[in-house]
């Protein structure tokens, strides 16, 4: 979902693009030090959002860096003695695209399934651990349909195994009380743009007792303890900061409101419109992230009606394939209700005219596409469709 940057991190990171360019590693100039101090003053944010010490974040380029860095970090620094990972299937593409990776290196990794609703099953989860597995990835939020798996639980069953636990937080960070005490996380990724920061930026956190161990990605300098060699950019980094210590103090506000504005989407378009489906658990989630999908209507078709209204049928990643969603793949979505699916993200810059807009546009774009579909009229004629054999011409 495109997310606006706050004015508020724009303010902090001017400083560091004009008047503060020093390197923040160079010890030697007062320079140096006033970028170090900047640096230094971000990683307090960012760790006082998830309550971790400062020492535990490391800066990144997003997320998709720390899940990488995490996953094959974990597996890499632990493979003489572990070869096995456990997620699920309804991860970024980058977890599964990292634990892809890690099997053609001779790991063995288990995709969990996930119930209709969208969450794992902690029983079958419980049953994937074996002697040698390292890690277990699981997103707190997920980017496509909004649904928060039990983070807390999970970190119980981990610490309980004695295996790392890390979760994918981008969408979840600076939106939902997150503590990584409290919910034994060891591993967390973190994203800038997701929470109004700047993009192109990250962080991963790296617990320090017990003691996580990773094999870094990049070789270098030695900058961020080692794990993450290159030169921190530090206006981008201020601006992580910044997000994050926005986002803590408006976090039940921002929340209270965007819960507000999804039911007002949500009921709004389905008193008007019959056979829309929400995707994903009802109650646990984040309401931020709203995925509907209106039956007889090509999504596709859908998104181009609306296009003065940034929505998307997936993610952003992944919205150039035409396949459908393989998270509502993974929940049991038929392929036709797959297909006519589209994600509504309401952040802390939506406002109710534009919520009504949307809901108008939509109400009307469906009606519109339906009367055109000969499916609809089907439909409309008492006719099962699920009956009819379809002839392959």
């Amino acid at each position: 979902v495109c997310v606006p940057q706050d004015p508020r991190v724009l303010d902090s990171m001017l400083p560091y693009l004009t008047a503060y360019y020093g390197n923040p590693h160079s010890r030697t100039h007062a320079y140096g030090w006033e970028s170090e101090a900047a640096m230094e003053k971000a990683r307090r944010q960012v760790a006082d959002l998830i309550g971790a010490d400062a020492r535990e974040i490391i800066f990144t380029s997003g997320a998709t860096e720390s899940n990488n860095m995490a996953i094959k970090g974990v597996a890499r620094f632990y493979k003489s003695r572990k070869r096995h990972i456990i997620t699920t299937q309804t991860e970024h593409k980058c977890v599964l695209d990292s634990c892809r990776s890690l099997e053609a290196e001779g790991f063995q990794v288990t995709y969990l399934p996930v119930k209709k609703n969208g969450l794992i099953d902690l029983k079958e989860l419980e049953a994937a651990f074996r002697p040698d597995t390292s890690l277990v990835s699981v997103m707190t939020v997920n980017n496509e349909i909004g649904v928060k798996q039990p983070v807390g639980d999970i970190g119980e069953i981990c610490r309980a195994h004695k295996v790392f636990f890390h979760t994918d937080a981008a969408q979840a960070i600076g939106k939902l009380p997150m503590d990584v005490n409290d919910m034994k996380i060891d591993l967390m990724s973190i994203s800038g743009h997701k929470i109004y920061g700047p993009k192109g930026v990250g962080a991963i956190y790296v617990r320090r007792r017990p003691r996580v161990r990773l094999e870094p990605l990049q070789s270098g300098g030695g900058q961020e303890r080692g794990l993450r060699s290159g030169t921190v950019p530090t206006p981008l980094a201020v601006g992580l900061g910044a997000a994050c210590e926005v986002a803590q103090q408006e976090m039940e506000y921002d929340h209270k409101r965007i819960s507000q504005l999804a039911e007002r989407l949500v009921t709004n378009i389905m008193s008007e419109v019959p056979d829309v489906v929400m995707n994903g658990d009802r109650e646990h989630r984040y309401p931020g992230c709203i995925n509907l999908s209106f039956a007889y209507v090509e999504g596709e078709s859908l998104l181009m009606a609306l296009k003065d209204v940034a929505l998307s049928s997936g993610s952003a990643c992944t919205s150039a394939s035409l396949e459908p969603s393989y998270v509502l793949r993974a929940i049991g979505t038929d392929e036709d209700l797959a297909h006519s699916s589209i994600r509504f993200g309401i952040g802390r810059f939506t406002t109710e005219e534009e919520v009504d807009y949307t809901v108008q546009k939509c109400i009307q774009h469906v009606k519109r596409l339906r009367e055109m579909s000969p499916l609809w009229e089907m439909v409309q004629d008492g006719i099962d469709l699920k009956s009819i054999k379809w002839t392959q011409h």
